[in-house]
């Protein structure tokens, strides 16, 4: 509860009840039809580890992707800014969730995440549909330019996920990364990171095709009337909570 309404918070915070957070994802099953669904959610720690299960585990699991043909299983991932994406070969009968922020999109966890299920599944990347849901956007994710270089250093696109709004005659401020002579310009001290694209670009490197990955244009930071955003709120921001499973 905050200031006497109630919010669909779905992450257990500090400043909200155990008993509100279990009632919103009982809300949630109900909504999606899943009442009979185990929902397994694990501790996210923006990394690159991908788990499979075949059952709920006993103990809580550390990554950021989950994945599993099993009927019965409720994957979730929990989003403040960071982008959820869903995954599901409707072939081979196999879904996976996973959590794309910055670090687990630099080291490329939803490329790998399509690699596991070739491995767990044997499923075909081109038979893979994707769902990227609300996130913060281009417009609202300023970050600072060393991940300009890190990106670029892993991606040969990654100058593509990178931008900075201009005012009139401004010169580009990304021309600091081409091999012109800078001259007088300064490197810009902050850039917008686009996290949607670069991971779009990771699901097509990985042999998705196109028209089967669908993305929400809707930024959690510009939309805190519908969503939580970290970025905006800080930390009495809740958890989104994006769900896939199989009948």
């Amino acid at each position: 509860m905050l200031d006497g309404h109630r919010v669909l918070n779905l992450c257990l915070m500090e400043w909200d009840s155990r008993e509100n957070v279990l009632q919103n994802r009982r809300l949630l099953r109900s909504a999606v039809r899943a009442k009979e669904f185990e929902l397994l959610v694990i501790e996210q720690i923006h990394s690159d580890v991908i788990h499979t299960f075949r059952a709920m585990p006993a103990e809580p699991s550390k990554g950021d992707a989950s994945a599993t043909d099993r009927p019965g299983l409720l994957l979730g991932v929990q989003t403040a800014d960071c982008v959820p994406i869903l995954l599901v070969d409707p072939k081979k009968r196999a879904v996976a969730a996973i959590h794309a922020g910055w670090r687990g999109t630099l080291a490329r966890i939803a490329q790998k995440s399509v690699g596991r299920m070739q491995f767990e599944f044997g499923t075909k990347p081109r038979n893979l549909l994707a769902a990227m849901g609300p996130a913060i956007g281009p417009c609202c994710y300023e970050v600072g330019t060393e991940l300009v270089t890190k990106f670029t250093a892993q991606f040969a696109d990654g100058a593509e996920y990178f931008d900075e709004p201009r005012c009139g005659d401004e010169p580009n401020p990304l021309q600091w990364l081409n091999m012109a002579p800078p001259g007088h310009q300064p490197p810009p001290k902050n850039v917008q990171l686009d996290l949607r694209k670069a991971n779009r670009s990771q699901l097509l490197a990985a042999g998705l095709r196109p028209q089967n990955i669908f993305a929400s244009n809707l930024c959690t930071a510009c939309r805190t009337d519908l969503f939580f955003s970290y970025r905006k709120e800080g930390s009495e921001s809740g958890r989104l909570l994006s769900v896939i499973g199989i009948k």
